[in-house]
């Protein structure tokens, strides 16, 4: 499985910008934040998101649960109400 960030928030036409699924290949529009941290690579405050339709929360949980670098998932809205954007 690859993910990345580049894809994450897509422009629309109308000058807003969406959230994408950070699965490789998904279009569809996120709903999770999958919240994780590779203590090999990153300090223990820093967090990384990616960002997970319904289709893909579990997969994603599931990569990361198994390496010990998921932290917590939640609703990306409540992310973003909190003003705390995707890294």
């Amino acid at each position: 499985m690859h993910t990345g960030n580049a894809d994450m928030l897509v422009a629309m036409t109308d000058g807003t910008q969406t959230a994408r699924c950070s699965t490789r290949g998904c279009r569809a529009d996120a709903v999770h934040a999958v919240v994780w941290n590779n203590p090999k690579l990153h300090t223990p405050d820093r967090e990384k998101v990616w960002l997970a339709c319904d289709e893909h929360v579990e997969s994603l949980r599931s990569f990361l649960g198994v390496r010990s670098m998921l932290r917590y998932v939640e609703p990306l809205a409540e992310r973003l109400a909190r003003g705390d954007a995707p890294s």
